[in-house]
């Protein structure tokens, strides 16, 4: 059976750390990468496409959403959306189109 193969995206190093650790203990999860911020994510989809990306919606510089609409008609991997900066009982961010 073929890994899903995961890219995280998130302005936190620590995030991008427990994140990559929690996935890695899947069988089947297979996590190709992390970034910093959108212009990373980019340029490591370049080298090897993502079957799925988790995706912080306030990652600097352009914020998330910017990174799924730039992906939008180039076959744009499903994505799993959060903001960490969300507090309790807020509404959940926009949906991505």
């Amino acid at each position: 059976m073929k890994n899903t193969k995961v890219l995280i995206v998130d302005d936190s190093a620590v995030v991008r750390q427990v994140l990559s650790a929690g996935l890695a203990e899947h069988t089947g999860i297979e996590v190709i990468g992390a970034a910093a911020d959108p212009l990373f994510a980019m340029d490591k989809m370049q080298r090897n496409w993502p079957d799925v990306i988790v995706l912080d919606v306030g990652v600097p510089p352009q914020g998330g959403h910017a990174l799924r609409e730039k992906l939008i008609g180039r076959s744009p991997p499903p994505g799993v959306f959060w903001d960490t900066q969300t507090g309790a009982g807020a509404a959940p961010p926009r949906e991505a189109r």
